[in-house]
């Protein structure tokens, strides 16, 4: 019996989170939820987030969900307690699971304006490694960057350069993509960085605690990423979102529109 989980974000940063669930197991269904009507999450405040997060609950409440995994950096930090008490299922997070595997002591994290600004992932990371030094860098522009339908490759590697500098400077050991959308850039982050500098996906660190909760059955025979069993729905853009879907993932799938019933 597959396991029903949950995932959602603004938009297509997700999908760094459903690849890191899906290449490790198949027994699960998939419910991705994204908000494109509110896209981005990350320049919203802490208030809007709250509300925001409120009424994802409200659509997840009718999918008996095993568990939820929570894809956006930005509600994790100003919102997991309203995910977890609402839903009353196991909630993954990004920024708790990336803080337990850090290891250097000058990490840099890069994310958006109220991620940065809640301080949640200086805290996370202090309260599991002592004498760590921690340099944050809002990123505003690259969601809409790597949101667009066709990538603008000169400005995206403006920005990675603009955002990095800083970061550079401080001789940071680590790097933590602070938001799910970053990995889809990983190429472009990795080019501008010493290769002795580590570039954390914490997508990859949620699901390694959502494996250890859930065991992965034994007779699973993994052979290829499948995406028969996921579901995707969007608060706007169903189109759009289709095209985006065919691009990152390489595949066709039926696009729902859904009303999260808001006027944030």
């Amino acid at each position: 019996m597959n396991l029903k989980i949950g995932i959602f974000d603004s938009g297509i940063g997700g999908f760094t989170i459903l690849n890191s669930l899906l290449k490790t197991r198949k027994d699960v269904e998939v419910f991705y939820l994204a908000d494109t009507k509110r896209i981005p999450f990350g320049s919203k405040n802490y208030k809007e987030i709250r509300i925001i997060a409120k009424e994802i609950c409200n659509f997840f409440a009718e999918k008996n969900l095993n568990a939820l995994l929570v894809a956006c950096n930005t509600t994790n930090a100003c919102a997991l307690d309203i995910l977890e008490n609402n839903l009353k299922v196991p909630c993954f997070d990004l920024i708790n699971s990336v803080s337990e595997i850090v290891d250097k002591r000058i990490i840099g994290v890069l994310a958006t304006q109220t991620t940065v600004r809640s301080s949640y992932y200086k805290n996370a990371i202090n309260s599991k490694k002592e004498n760590t030094i921690i340099f944050q860098q809002e990123c505003p522009e690259f969601v809409s960057e790597i949101e667009k339908e066709k990538l603008n490759i000169d400005k995206l590697n403006y920005l990675t350069d603009y955002y990095l500098r800083p970061l550079i400077k401080n001789n940071i050991e680590e790097l933590i993509l602070g938001c799910s959308h970053y990995p889809l850039i990983y190429d472009f982050l990795r080019k501008e960085l010493d290769s002795n500098i580590k570039i954390i996906d914490p997508s990859v660190a949620l699901i390694k605690k959502f494996n250890e909760s859930f065991a992965i059955p034994k007779t699973a025979c993994f052979e290829t990423l499948s995406y028969e069993n996921v579901k995707f729905f969007v608060t706007s853009e169903r189109d759009e979102f289709f095209n985006k879907v065919k691009f990152w993932l390489g595949i066709n799938k039926e696009i729902r529109l859904v009303n999260l019933r808001s006027n944030v």
